[in-house]
């Protein structure tokens, strides 16, 4: 099948957008306002239960986009007037393209949480508000993934921006497995530092609150800065994760999904693994690697096999070099932490 033609199409599939938003809206209100009404700790235990719902529906979704794809796609009249189209193979390759694209932003995932728990820190934000933060952070990264996606559907219509993304991405990870790590300065930030400029800031937590009126001005709190902190970095790494996924499927509405369900997990992830983060020293090095895989195969492989690289292979080099790098984390473990890198206190 051409690679331009779309299994999904947002003029017919509308719906199915809508459909997903709706449902993912409604997950995040049942999760603040019914499930996490009270601002508390989350425990291991929870996090735990919650990082394999968020998982299970995932796969549940893929698997009923799989069998949706095989009853709609063989009277599809669009794609059967297609020589050679297979909607039984088409199907297959939509829910290995979702896997995979799934599998990849679910890692780099993990690797941001590691960005998070430093800003969580730097702040001092008490156990009980990190959900509310993270609950928000989440939200705002919803947004501005799907703006970041649609405007990778319309780019990479043209084939030199693919050539760009695809080196973007290899750079990306040369720079990742090679560049040192560099410390936490939020203070240096130019947005957080504008933000100052015009709205004044309280040194001490009012409750769950972001802003709180002193007097006759409202003022943001510190839990309101590491939210602002915490959107002005997912941006960043949606620099990088939207072009990797797009390198491995064409479909903007499997990017979306696979996306979003990765995101939905980082919350529950952060609970569950924000205290481990030094286990997986060795996931940084994989990630590395499977940046520059699916760069090349952006910008060469997929030319290389006629438009479209082996998304079974892909799956199977995606799953094995994060398999491996967790493993290695894991026989060779990370021996010190500088006591400087770990914590901050805030301003």
């Amino acid at each position: 099948m051409p690679a331009s033609v779309l299994l999904f199409p947002f003029t017919d599939y509308w719906w199915f957008y809508a459909a997903f938003t709706g449902f993912v809206l409604l997950l995040l209100a049942l999760d603040l306002g019914v499930l996490r009404r009270d601002a508390r700790e989350v425990s291991f235990r929870e996090a735990a239960a919650w990082s394999a719902v968020w998982i299970g529906l995932a796969l549940a979704f893929n698997y009923l986009l799989y069998r949706y794809a095989l009853a709609r796609l063989p009277g599809d009249a669009r794609l059967t007037g297609i020589p050679g189209f297979d909607p039984d193979a088409a199907a297959g390759q939509a829910a290995l393209e979702f896997l995979a694209g799934y599998i990849v932003e679910y890692s780099l995932a993990v690797d941001n949480i590691f960005i998070f728990v430093l800003v969580l820190r730097y702040f001092a934000i008490p156990s009980r508000y990190q959900h509310r933060v993270l609950f928000y952070g989440i939200l705002g990264a919803l947004v501005f993934r799907a703006l970041f996606i649609a405007l990778g559907s319309l780019l990479l219509r043209f084939h030199w921006v693919v050539w760009l993304f695809g080196a973007f991405l290899v750079f990306t990870g040369l720079k990742l497995m090679f560049a040192p790590e560099r410390g936490l300065e939020p203070e240096k930030n130019p947005l957080i530092r504008l933000f100052r400029k015009f709205v004044p800031v309280t040194p001490e937590f009012h409750g769950p609150r972001f802003f709180v009126r002193i007097e006759t001005a409202v003022h943001a709190t510190p839990l309101f800065i590491a939210l602002l902190f915490l959107e002005v970095t997912d941006i960043i790494f949606a620099v990088d994760s939207v072009p990797a996924i797009y390198a491995l499927t064409d479909e903007p509405f499997i990017v979306f999904t696979s996306n979003i369900f990765a995101i939905l997990g980082l919350r529950s992830m952060y609970f569950l693994l924000g205290g481990a983060m030094d286990r997986f020293h060795m996931l940084k090095y994989g990630l590395a690697l499977v940046l520059i895989f699916v760069g090349l195969k952006m910008a060469w492989l997929n030319d290389l096999y006629g438009g479209k690289f082996p998304i079974s292979v892909s799956l199977g080099i995606i799953a094995a070099v994060l398999g491996a790098s967790i493993l290695l984390s894991f026989l060779f473990p990370k021996r010190q932490v500088q006591a400087g890198d770990s914590a901050a206190t805030p301003r």
